[in-house]
């Protein structure tokens, strides 16, 4: 099989799967303290059969994306939101914490090596930026690492949308994500893994994923599938669920000042009941990957909710996506703070 190098990439044809570039970033703590972290040009890392991350799932990550702009540039989206939120996962797992400023240093790194496979422009496609953290070494008592791997890979991945914003039907699952006072909060990967079984049973009767309520009462929209909620009512507001149980996204609270500052709206982080679905006119789901899935309707036992005609991308959800995007690659002016140049020389 012939290797994909940039000079033989089609990059207009990237779907979201993973592409070896043959660097990857690596840290190490041992003895209590972080080593400097370096460039590493193999994908495979050689750890302990007991560590933790395999057999107590400690274990977090992160997702962002490098974008190139018109001008050839390449930009990071608020990557230390990124860093603060792993320092949360991890301290949340009595993991040791990647320190913040080292964090955002090597994410600028990693990229910066690897900016050939930084999309062009015009593709649409972006790098896809995973940083992990897990605990590794002999540990066989259930108990936290005393040895942790900090790590980051990259990916060229194409636009999740081909053909544009295109609204995708889910299912209200009877699963619950996460355990009240759990781990719901955390960027973790059992959370991921708890999920997976809702979700192929959604897909599996034609819808695009599941949406899980609250693990508590059963009354409340919590997450749809691994990205969080936002719905618009008919008074214009941007609604999404408050929640301990809800991972705290970047994307959602970039479109929450979105859509105060630049579309004048009244944004509320609140419970959403079930019983308040048919009063929305637009809904979606927020997150890095597609930056916004559209919701054409929702459906929970014999009832299906529909968000305007169920076949197009609302007015609003297309304002949010489009502003959104175009701070992201460079075609719309950001607030201050958002955008962070990667420097190439």
């Amino acid at each position: 099989m012939t290797a994909i190098t940039p000079d033989t990439i089609q990059w207009n044809d990237l779907g979201f799967s993973y592409i070896d570039t043959g660097k990857s970033f690596r840290a190490y703590f041992k003895d209590g303290q972080w080593s400097e972290g370096q460039i590493e040009s193999s994908k495979y890392i050689s750890i302990s059969e007991a560590s933790p991350v395999f057999h107590y799932g400690q274990s977090c990550f992160e997702g962002l994306k490098a974008y190139r702009t018109q001008n050839g540039d390449i930009q990071l989206f608020r990557p230390d939101k990124n860093a603060d939120r792993m320092i949360d996962s991890a301290e949340r797992l009595l993991m040791e914490p990647y320190p913040k400023e080292a964090f955002i240093e090597a994410v600028h790194k990693i990229v910066k090596e690897n900016a050939e496979w930084v999309p062009p422009y015009e593709s649409g496609a972006t790098l896809y930026i995973r940083p992990f953290l897990m605990g590794v070494g002999d540990i066989v008592g259930v108990k936290p690492a005393d040895e942790y791997i900090f790590s980051i890979f990259v990916t060229p991945v194409g636009p999740y949308f081909k053909g544009g914003l295109k609204p995708a039907n889910f299912l209200i699952s009877d699963y619950d994500r996460a355990a009240p006072n759990g781990t719901g909060a955390a960027k973790v990967g059992g959370n991921y893994a708890a999920g997976n079984l809702a979700g192929k049973l959604a897909k599996d009767q034609g819808y695009a994923d599941a949406i899980f309520l609250d693990p508590a009462t059963k009354t409340k929209i919590e997450e749809v599938g691994s990205a969080n909620f936002f719905a618009i009512t008919a008074d214009n507001r941007f609604i999404t669920p408050k929640s301990p149980s809800i991972l705290p996204s970047i994307t959602k609270y970039s479109l929450i000042d979105i859509a105060r500052e630049r579309l004048g709206m009244e944004a509320v982080e609140t419970d959403v009941y079930l019983e308040e679905l048919s009063g929305f006119s637009e809904a979606g789901a927020m997150g890095t990957a597609a930056v916004i899935t559209p919701i054409g309707s929702i459906v929970h036992g014999e009832h299906r909710y529909v968000f305007g005609n169920g076949q197009e991308v609302g007015s609003v959800t297309q304002r949010l996506y489009s502003e959104l995007v175009g701070i992201q690659f460079g075609d719309v002016v950001a607030p201050e703070g958002w955008i962070q140049k990667v420097k190439l020389g």
